[in-house]
């Protein structure tokens, strides 16, 4: 298989060659560039590959996700699913498994996607239009559709969505394989795209933000800056459109899909979650292709106001499941957290690109709580169950209890298993990245990495095992001596900051120095954004060794949020616990952690695949219903990592716990 892959920030193709002089400036290691044989990532990359891909095109196939597209090549019968967006769940499946082709090569698995490929090529229309909810039947539409193209884009019909991954599905897979045959589709919906939408053409902003992230990628691959300006068009469209404005409805009012105000006067993340960081992401991407400085203020006063004041403690965004939506600042229940598994993964295309914009560490510290414990959180050890939302709490007497303490095969929306499959294995591309002479060490595993400094090879390997221990060494090869800066993340949980924001501190500030060793000495390095910066000459045998101080840290939140009050969370590390009920006598929503309770911690390596959980003094609260009385008694205290509960049976769970009985809730059977 031809390896083509040359990571979403590099900017030449065998298509066009062009000078592109704008762009991030800080650029991304490719992730085929890293090699990952750690026992924490590098096994969920496998079981990614042999089990939620093909689950996944299983799934595809058997919900008639596949037939809808066999339909519209025959320009026949009736759309069989139920939204018309279903057609995306085809493309991230094929995007995952494009970039899974680039570290895992599987000649069967090639060859199926290049047989969808020719279905989806079938299914395209003479002019580009690709939409099977239309193209099977037009007379005949879903009815979230007009009867004209594009006549409901801005409300529900998701046809500029649909594009977007597929244009997104097709990049992956032409730098991954080389090969010509999505790519070529995409080109022709991008240009029927770009012939009808524009100043002087159509308006529109569209309903559901991917595309403009898409039409980036193509730009990236083929040079056309049609693909770019139309980005930009779309993404500047927000804000023109006559809504019900004094309407509190996000619906009415247009803030739902972020359509309220022009981008640049927005500077609160507001409306549904996925679409919000999607948008977000693209317009960090045109700021970087462009220098929009209004853009850039733009997200960088939204990012302060979603980590100041709307990001869970497990780094989930999107709190209210009405419209999936971001809530109000400071409103975060625990109850009724919605917390989708897609905003989570939107929130890392987000957080990655601010960080290349700015090199910044606390973009990548949102980043790292998000991959450890909001997003991870979302997919089965077994690779094929899923949480659409993330509770944060599940008491046995609620309602939807059963709904979310237990994670489903698929969901009729799944848009979210489907988004899994393309973010696993990427994350070997959020480790390393660079600029100018500067190497920067963002995210933690056992890997080796081939990068080129200085028109030189050098070899980086890392020896841990992160998450569970802070001892990081680090390997330098450079195949000759070269000088140039390696900039490591410390991250803000070592230096005790539980989240860049006054919204969750630490109960107390860690003292431990981080030391840092180079070739056994003690080193002196100065910190610069977050990052510990050591400058010199490197050699091949040099080697970097620092321990990250891993304690458990108790977080509380800021007064603000009043469903915390009382209440703490605990951290280990980069990961958030949770309390769940198979550790804690069949229930969690009785326990209290005093202020004086402490905690250590245990490997358990026959549990959930290998987890530290840490163990404290609680105590319980009994109910006697016979004598109608309550009392206490001291009980132990166990928690495990909030990515990993969930899979031993329904049953109780939360990540916020109480540290005194504040009052007595009385229940009716």
């Amino acid at each position: 298989m031809k390896r083509l892959f040359l990571g979403l920030a590099i900017c030449t193709s065998c298509l066009f060659t062009f000078a592109q002089k704008k762009d991030y400036p800080i650029t991304s290691v490719p992730f085929t560039s890293v090699k990952l044989t750690d026992k924490f990532w590098l096994p969920r990359i496998q079981t990614n590959h042999t089990v939620t891909i093909p689950a996944s095109f299983e799934r595809c196939e058997t919900t008639g996700r596949v037939k809808n597209f066999e339909m519209a090549a025959a320009r026949s019968g009736k759309f069989c699913t139920v939204y018309p967006f279903d057609d995306t769940d085809v493309y991230k499946t094929i995007e995952g498994a494009s970039f899974s082709l680039s570290l895992i090569p599987d000649k069967k698995l090639e060859l199926y996607i290049d047989s969808l490929i020719d279905i989806i090529g079938r299914a395209q229309e003479p002019d580009g239009y690709l939409y099977t909810a239309r193209t099977i039947n037009p007379l005949n539409v879903h009815p979230w559709l007009g009867k004209e193209r594009w006549e409901k884009e801005r409300e529900h019909s998701h046809e500029l969505y649909n594009a977007g991954h597929l244009y997104e599905a097709a990049a992956a897979h032409y730098l991954a394989t080389g090969k010509k045959n999505l790519l070529t589709i995409a080109i022709k919906n991008a240009d029927l795209v770009c012939s009808v939408f524009g100043p002087d053409r159509k308006h529109v902003a569209p309903g559901h933000e991917v595309i403009e992230m898409g039409l980036v990628k193509l730009y990236r691959i083929t040079g056309k800056t049609e693909y770019l300006n139309t980005a930009k068009f779309f993404i500047e469209e927000r804000g023109n459109h006559q809504y019900d404005s004094l309407s509190k409805d996000p619906f009415k009012n247009g803030s739902y899909w972020q359509d309220h105000k022009p981008v640049v006067k927005q500077d609160e993340a507001i409306g549904h979650a996925v679409r919000a960081g999607y948008l977000y992401a693209a317009m960090a991407d045109v700021a970087a292709l462009t220098e929009d400085k209004d853009f850039l203020n733009a997200i960088d006063k939204i990012w302060n106001n979603v980590v100041q004041k709307k990001i869970y403690v497990q780094s989930g965004v999107g709190a209210v499941g009405d419209g999936e939506r971001f809530g109000g600042n400071y409103e975060l229940p625990n109850a009724t957290a919605y917390n989708e598994t897609c905003a989570a993964i939107a929130n890392v295309y987000w957080n990655q690109r601010m960080f290349q914009l700015h090199g910044e560490s606390k973009y990548i510290d949102i980043l790292e709580k998000s991959l450890y414990n909001g997003l991870l959180s979302g997919v089965g050890m077994d690779g094929k169950s899923f949480f659409y939302t993330n509770a944060m709490e599940i008491k046995n007497h609620y309602k939807h209890a059963d709904m979310e303490a237990a994670r489903a095969g698929w969901f009729t929306c799944s848009c979210c298993p489907t988004n899994i499959t393309r973010l696993i294995p990427s994350i070997p591309g959020y480790m390393y990245a660079l600029k100018e002479n500067n190497v920067y060490i963002n995210l933690f595993a056992t890997s080796t990495s081939n990068i080129i400094i200085n028109s030189k090879n050098v070899t980086i390997t890392q020896q841990n095992n992160y998450p569970w221990d802070g001892n990081l060494s680090f390997s330098i090869e450079p195949a000759s001596s070269t000088a140039f800066t390696v900039r490591i993340r410390i991250p803000g949980w070592a230096q005790g900051q539980a989240i860049p924001s006054d919204l969750y501190t630490f109960s107390h500030t860690p003292g431990k120095k981080i030391i840092i060793l180079v070739n056994g000495k003690l080193t002196e390095y100065t910190m610069d954004n977050g990052y510990a910066v050591i400058n010199k000459t490197w050699k091949k045998g040099d080697h970097i060794q620092l321990e990250l101080p891993m304690t458990v840290e108790k977080i509380i939140s800021n007064e603000k949020v009043i469903n915390n009050k009382g209440k703490i969370a605990l951290q280990f590390g980069p990961l958030i616990y949770c309390l769940e009920s198979p550790d804690n006598f069949g229930a969690t929503s009785n326990v209290i952690v005093p202020e004086t309770s402490t905690f250590t911690t245990q490997f358990q390596p026959a549990l959930l695949k290998g987890v530290m959980t840490l163990q404290g003094n609680g105590i319980a609260v009994m109910v006697d219903k016979e004598k109608n009385s309550v009392q206490t008694k001291a009980q132990p205290v166990t928690a495990i990592p909030y990515y990993a509960w969930a899979h031993r049976g329904k049953g109780e769970m939360t990540v916020w716990i109480p540290q005194r009985v504040s009052g007595i809730e009385i229940l009716s059977d």
